[in-house]
C-alpha cells in the first residue's frame, strides 16, 4: 500500500463470503470466522481479521501488513466497546442460524 492508498475498514456482509474465500486462498489460510472486519483498497479486499478469534488474512501479494495491524488495532477497540460488541455477537448468531 502507498500513503496515497485510499483505505475502507468496514464489517463483512453476506455478499463478501466470495472475496474472502478468494483472499483466504491466496494466503493459504482459512477465511476469518464471522463476525469479520475488513479493509478494502481500490476496489477489492486486502486484508481481514475475524472479531471472533483474531484470526487473519492478507494478500501476499501487497504489502498488507500495516493493513492487519490497523485492523486488529480497531478490532481491539471494537472488543472495549459493550454495545458494539453486544451487536456484533448477535450479527454472528442471525448468520449462523440462517441456512447457507
Amino acid at each position: 500500500m502507498t500513503p496515497s492508498t485510499s483505505l475502507t475498514i468496514r464489517l463483512a456482509r453476506d455478499n463478501d463470503h466470495a472475496s474472502l474465500a478468494t483472499l483466504a486462498q491466496l494466503d493459504s489460510r482459512r477465511a476469518p470466522a464471522d463476525p469479520v472486519l475488513l479493509a478494502e483498497a481500490d476496489g477489492g479486499v486486502v486484508a481481514a481479521v475475524s472479531l471472533l478469534d483474531g484470526a487473519s488474512v492478507a494478500d501476499p501479494f501487497r504489502p498488507t501488513a500495516d493493513v492487519v495491524d490497523l485492523l486488529r488495532v480497531r478490532a481491539a477497540a471494537t472488543a472495549t466497546d459493550v454495545p458494539a460488541r453486544r451487536h456484533l455477537r448477535l450479527a454472528a448468531a442471525a448468520r449462523r442460524a440462517l441456512p447457507v
